[in-house]
């Protein structure tokens, strides 16, 4: 596989965390380098760890991921997205430190990186060279995560409980598109 070949995977693949990297920082009252960091880390981090552990299983476990990666994207970014749409209507003030805490970004970065996992099987088949791969999906994943979180920040201000609405809404979208795609209503 070509380094061009890699970068457009890595690109596609990273699509999704950049997505909420935007939604995430569209809902911050005031954008901090950590915001971008934890999204970059995160994002990054699981997109370069899904291929890695979809190597590592193979082709044995291909049938499995593939029939329910959908679904697994498609319910944490439902409950996701629902959260976010509950919460914009709340009026209570949350922290920032919640919002990219743990128990908030890790279903996150385990949702826009399930389809990575079945890309790793794919590589194991090509005989990719993992540690490159992963690498490469990883770095551009951080940087365009972190990016998204400074794009939705420059928005974040003007917009802020009708942005994590949206923001929600976008997460129940994607959710569903995903699973359409992949039941073979989208092309």
């Amino acid at each position: 596989m070509s380094l061009t070949e890699l970068f457009i995977i890595a690109v596609g693949l990273s699509m999704d965390a950049f997505a909420v990297s935007v939604c995430k920082g569209l809902s911050v009252q005031r954008l901090k380098l950590g915001h971008a960091l934890t999204c970059g880390v995160y994002f990054g981090g699981f997109q370069g760890l899904m291929p890695a552990l979809g190597y590592l299983l193979g082709s044995q476990f291909q049938n499995v991921i593939v029939k329910v990666d959908h679904w697994i994207a498609f319910i944490l970014l439902g409950i996701i997205g629902i959260n976010m749409i509950r919460e914009s209507r709340d009026t209570d003030a949350e922290s920032l430190d919640s919002s990219f805490g743990f128990k908030a970004m890790l279903p996150l970065a385990v949702a826009t990186s399930i389809d990575a996992l079945a890309v790793g099987v794919t590589f194991a088949f090509l005989r990719v060279e993992i540690g490159p791969a992963v690498s490469c999906i990883g770095v551009i994943t951080f940087l365009l995560s972190a990016a998204g979180v400074y794009i939705g920040g420059a928005f974040g201000d003007r917009f802020q409980g009708k942005a994590e609405l949206a923001g929600g809404v976008i997460l129940v979208l994607m959710g569903s598109k995903i699973l359409l795609e992949h039941l073979g209503f989208l092309g």
